[in-house]
């Protein structure tokens, strides 16, 4: 099993998730995170004072999928997230050592 984590623009959630719903994962944890990497913030204007924005608005996504399903996750969420402009973002995979559904005691890929 792996865990794949993607850092991504907030305005690219929807395609992504179309995107994963797509391939066929079925469940997928959103967090909202704020962050720089390359594009170290931006500047905005507030009532004629200018401020800096040191971290910017990004969405962590984490999927957690059955090894055979892992590539087109990460090429999945690539493509969908793609703007071809600094700060996309980036994806992490991990192993994933195990995982069990709570309510039924289901274990490994069965409780993906």
């Amino acid at each position: 099993m792996k865990l794949i984590t993607a850092i991504i623009k907030p305005h690219r959630l929807d395609s992504v998730r179309e995107a994963l719903t797509g391939i066929g994962v079925e469940g997928l944890t959103v967090t909202e995170a704020r962050g720089f990497g390359r594009q170290k913030g931006h500047t905005e204007i507030y009532r004629g004072a200018e401020y800096t924005i040191s971290f910017v608005p990004k969405i962590k996504l984490e999927v957690a999928v059955p090894d055979k399903l892992a590539n087109d996750v990460v090429t999945a969420i690539e493509e969908a997230a793609k703007t071809g402009e600094i700060g996309d973002g980036k994806i992490f995979v991990l192993d994933l050592n195990s995982a069990t559904r709570i309510r039924t005691g289901e274990s490994g890929d069965d409780a993906l």
